[in-house]
């Protein structure tokens, strides 16, 4: 038990050390820990050493780590999207709409009512 938690803990720490580095990169490299970690699942299920209660807590840790990573995986894919789409100002997109006269009032086609 004590091997795979050790292997736990310096998984961890190498995911959150590698935060200089390009992110397709990192992408990489947390792919490669799933994998690791999957391995390690599938190695636990052979392991005749451990009770059955042991097991299911190694299980329970190995797939809330896979959990925790693939969270990383998402968040860095979505500040990858994020930095790729080009950022506008909303007062450019509010001032590009043209007037078309029905629902916005051009300058020759507006109401003012006084009450």
């Amino acid at each position: 038990m004590t091997t795979i938690s050790g292997s736990v803990s310096s998984t961890m720490s190498s995911s959150s050390s590698s935060g200089g580095g390009d992110v397709s990169s990192q992408i990489a490299s947390l792919n490669k820990q799933v994998q690791s970690v999957t391995k390690q699942l599938n190695d636990l299920a052979n392991d005749d050493s451990l009770t059955d209660e042991q097991k299911a807590e190694e299980q329970e840790m190995l797939q809330s780590q896979i959990e925790m990573i693939e969270a990383q995986i998402a968040q860095l894919e979505q500040q990858q999207e994020q930095k790729a789409q080009p950022t506008t100002p909303t007062s450019q997109q509010t001032s590009e709409i043209k007037a078309d006269g029905v629902n916005r009032p051009t300058a020759t086609n507006q109401i003012n009512v006084y009450v």
